[in-house]
């Protein structure tokens, strides 16, 4: 309970967390202190099929999103796998699935099927970039796919930027390409993006260019409070343009 009402301001931004092999204990302590701020919970890439006693964390995050990350997808698809994967889905309870073509190629007409056919299923996030710091698509290319992955079922499209921030939206050095994510943005619309966004100084500039509502990704289960807390202006990186609203804070990254 919070002591005093200081009339901070709503947001409905998505908080997408990625656990990266984290124990039900420790989720149980995340939640605690943070399952208010937690949208979905990604079990990064092909984590959850190595995690012993899986269902006993699932059971833990029961009533919130689980999503196992898109790169076992990709796995899936390549072994032929997919009737199998929806069964151990369903058999596990989850309602959400990510599509991704980050690291296998997919070519663009079967990812769509791919998407519409779990979409009759399960809630899909599909997401779109490449995990290879040196492939730069152009911003048609980013805004055509993203908006055709809505178009054929996906519920949000996410912006890879992988978990340590360097490829995809951001360069092999940890930049920000914030042209071309501002040009995104103008396109789909932030409210069907949910940007990869796993370093602090990523996650200001999208709550100044973007406002407390963004939606962000890759997020570490430690970091979720300090996320909030630069969505509700209560930390300095985000204080003058949330709380007072400064346009130069707001605009500056």
């Amino acid at each position: 309970m919070r002591a005093f009402d200081l009339g901070l301001p709503n947001h409905v931004g998505l908080t997408h967390v990625i656990d990266k092999g984290v124990g039900p204990r420790a989720w149980e302590d995340i939640l605690e202190v943070a399952g208010d701020h937690i949208s979905i919970v990604k079990l990064g890439w092909g984590t959850a099929y190595v995690t012993g006693n899986l269902e006993r964390k699932l059971d833990v995050l029961r009533g919130r999103p689980v999503v196992i990350g898109g790169t076992f997808f990709e796995v899936v698809y390549t072994r032929g796998k997919l009737d199998e994967y929806k069964q151990w889905l369903a058999d596990l309870g989850l309602t959400h699935v990510e599509i991704s073509d980050g690291t296998v190629e997919i070519p663009r007409e079967r990812k769509l099927e791919l998407i519409a056919d779990f979409a009759r299923d399960f809630t899909v996030l599909s997401e779109v970039g490449s995990k290879d710091s040196s492939v730069e698509y152009s911003v048609d290319e980013w805004t055509t796919w993203l908006n055709d992955e809505l178009a054929a079922g996906a519920w949000k499209v996410i912006t890879e930027a992988r978990e340590g921030g360097t490829a995809g939206i951001f360069d092999s050095g940890g930049g920000m390409r914030t042209d071309l994510i501002e040009q995104i943005a103008d396109v789909v619309g932030p409210a069907n993006i949910v940007f990869e966004a796993p370093t602090k100084a990523a996650q200001a500039w999208f709550i100044k260019t973007f406002g407390p509502s963004v939606n962000l990704g890759n997020i570490p289960p430690e970091e979720v409070i300090p996320l909030e807390t630069l969505r509700l202006g209560l930390r300095g990186d985000t204080l003058k343009g949330v709380l007072l609203g400064d346009a130069d804070a707001v605009t500056s990254a």
